[in-house]
C-alpha cells in the first residue's frame, strides 16, 4: 500500500528502422583562397581653425545645456522635498490638535 508503482516504460510502437552507419569521406582540397587586397589609404582630416571653433562652440553648448536639465531636476527634486516636509509638519499639528481636544 506504501510502496510506489513506478510506471513501465513503453515499447516502440510501429515500424523502427535500424540505425545507419554514416561512412567519413575524404576531404578534397579546393583552389588556394587569394589574398585580400590591401585595405585603401583613407583621407586624412583637416582640422582648420573654423572648424575647430565650431566643434570647441558645440562641446561647450552641450555641456551648458546638460548642466542646465541637471541642474532644474535637482531644483525640481529639492522643492518637492521641502514641500513634502511642509505637509508632514502641518499634518503632524493637525492630528496633535485633534488629540488635545482643542
Amino acid at each position: 500500500m506504501f510502496r510506489p508503482k513506478l510506471p513501465t516504460m513503453p515499447q516502440p510502437t510501429g515500424l523502427v528502422t535500424p540505425p545507419t552507419v554514416v561512412e567519413p569521406t575524404s576531404i578534397t582540397p579546393g583552389t588556394p583562397a587569394t589574398p585580400p587586397a590591401p585595405p585603401t589609404s583613407r583621407p586624412t582630416v583637416q582640422i582648420t581653425p573654423g572648424t575647430a571653433l565650431a566643434l570647441v562652440g558645440g562641446g561647450t553648448a552641450v555641456v551648458l545645456v546638460v548642466g542646465a536639465v541637471l541642474v532644474s531636476m535637482l531644483l525640481a527634486v529639492a522643492v518637492t522635498g521641502v514641500s513634502v516636509a511642509l505637509v508632514a509638519v502641518v499634518l503632524r499639528l493637525l492630528v496633535n490638535d485633534m488629540h488635545k481636544g482643542r
